[in-house]
């Protein structure tokens, strides 16, 4: 069989082109060449909904135009991530599939970057890396900035951190809290990362250490640490002001919470605690654990927030 290729890469003409996984727009040809992308996929774990916060927030508050999109039949397993649908009393409205897209945006100074946005693809992980890489070499991509947030044992009474990975130094060096030598469950953004890293490429992903007692709640200052990173790397400039305040209403009804409650001070206190005296350069291997090795649980906490959180969302829908 002949070889072909695509974006600078090979393909075996017995398999099937990556770029058949996309459909470009007209948008294409105006496309400056040499931006830097920023992506976010929601996939495996978005703790605090950070990932998808962040995609939201910057497809609503600043232009984006699409340059590409991706085949959802290819990519998506719909039975797992279901699409939503508008029953309106006595027939079907509306229909709302995923979108997994790569767009042109600007910042609020007018500067231009790519943001890829959507789900991160249930199938065909190697085409859809091959398919997304050659996009990037066709448009001579500068550098890559990804974000994704994890559950941690770590108080909501303190800066959200985050451990940095990939060949950018001075991101590791200023910005990463934990550096851990572990095994963990990869997505599709760790295969970029680990392709462009070994190709010397220019490329840093952010791991938000969100309080796991807060992971299944949409954290707003989750999403405000995530496009902190990203202005970190990329010198992009994104109005955060909304979502500052958000996150300040909901600490102040957390922290009304746990005032309330003697033993969730005392869990809270635990773990800030421990946060600190990690921050402060004790010996201590991680955050996440005890001096004698032990892996500490708050649980408690999150059975108690999780009351409080779903009595907020009562009293909200009682409001609407």
């Amino acid at each position: 069989m002949g070889r072909g290729r695509v974006g600078g890469g090979e393909y075996d003409g017995g398999m099937r082109n990556p770029e058949e996984l996309f459909e470009l727009t007209p948008a294409v040809d105006e496309l400056p060449a040499g931006l830097p992308l920023v992506a976010g996929l929601t996939g495996f774990a978005d703790a605090g909904a950070a990932v998808t916060q962040l995609n939201r927030y910057l497809l609503d508050t600043i232009p984006t135009t699409e340059v590409a999109v991706f085949d959802n039949d290819a990519l998506l397993d719909y039975r797992a991530r279901r699409p939503t649908i508008l029953f309106d009393q006595d027939h079907l409205a509306d229909y709302e599939p995923p979108r997994l897209v790569l767009s042109l945006a600007r910042d609020e100074l007018n500067k231009p970057f790519l943001l890829l946005t959507g789900y991160e693809p249930d199938f065909q992980w190697d085409r859809f890396a091959d398919a997304l890489l050659g996009l990037m070499g066709r448009f001579e991509v500068s550098s890559t900035t990804w974000v994704h947030a994890i559950p941690m044992p770590v108080p909501h009474t303190r800066p959200i951190k985050v451990t940095v990975s990939g060949n950018r130094s001075d991101l590791v060096e200023s910005m990463s809290a934990w550096k851990p030598r572990t095994q963990a469950p990869a997505n599709l953004l760790h295969l970029i990362e680990y392709r462009l890293a070994s190709r010397g490429e220019s490329v840093a992903g952010f791991v938000l250490l969100v309080p796991h007692y807060l992971s299944d709640t949409e954290f707003p200052l989750a999403a405000v640490t995530a496009l902190e990173s990203v202005s970190a790397a990329t010198g992009l400039i994104f109005p955060t002001d909304r979502l500052r305040e958000e996150g300040r209403e909901f600490v102040a009804k957390i922290d009304e919470q746990v005032t309330g409650s003697e033993e969730l001070a005392r869990l809270v206190g635990t773990l800030e605690e421990r946060h600190d005296t990690y921050m402060q350069g004790n010996p201590l291997p991680s955050p996440l654990v005890d001096e004698d090795g032990s892996v500490p649980t708050a649980d408690e906490i999150a059975a108690e927030l999780e009351k409080f959180l779903a009595a907020r969302r009562r009293a909200d829908e009682d409001q609407g």
